[in-house]
């Protein structure tokens, strides 16, 4: 277990449950998340405390138990549920997870721009829970302490399934 918790966000269905059994090494089958679960490392959030204005406080008062929050965007969805720049007001290091990445119908550069649009800066991870793809990513930015830390690490990744999003505003 490590000393670094993470928070997952993100609309219903985008697979924040998948991942969290993928992150896990679990292989149970996923369900539909009614209420905040906590399991080892990981809190996953009902998809409806992100795509909901009205329960952005829950997402604020459990970021309070965390140091790390991951955003995921579904590669195979339209539909952009995150505020512009909403990592901001979220006082822990972003990850942004592109999910789904190896579906037929995934659009994964329409998924990095999405996220780019919610997050300030941070890493982004395409990944994909089925293949295990960008797993190994996920986990290493979760064990880290500092923005510094992820940026050199994201940089120093040459296989495609991470980049690093700079601030518009440095």
């Amino acid at each position: 277990m490590m000393k670094n918790r993470v928070m997952l966000v993100g609309s219903v269905g985008a697979g924040k449950s998948t991942l969290t059994n993928a992150l896990l090494g679990k292989e149970t089958p996923a369900f539909k998340t009614q209420s905040l679960s906590y399991d080892d490392w990981i809190v996953d959030t009902p998809g409806e405390y992100t795509e909901n204005p009205m329960f952005y406080k829950n997402i604020m008062a459990t970021s309070l138990e965390v140091t790390h929050v991951l955003y995921l965007q579904d590669a195979t969805g339209d539909k952009m549920i995150f505020p512009p720049q909403f990592s901001s007001g979220i006082p822990k290091l972003p990850i942004g997870v592109v999910t789904k990445s190896d579906h037929p119908d995934a659009k994964v550069a329409e998924g990095l721009e999405k996220l780019k649009q919610a997050m300030t800066e941070g890493p982004i991870v395409i990944s994909s829970a089925v293949k295990r793809t960008g797993i190994g990513h996920i986990q290493a930015l979760a064990g880290m302490n500092t923005m510094a830390e992820m940026k050199a690490y994201a940089l120093s990744q040459e296989d495609g399934f991470i980049v690093f999003h700079d601030s518009l505003y440095i």
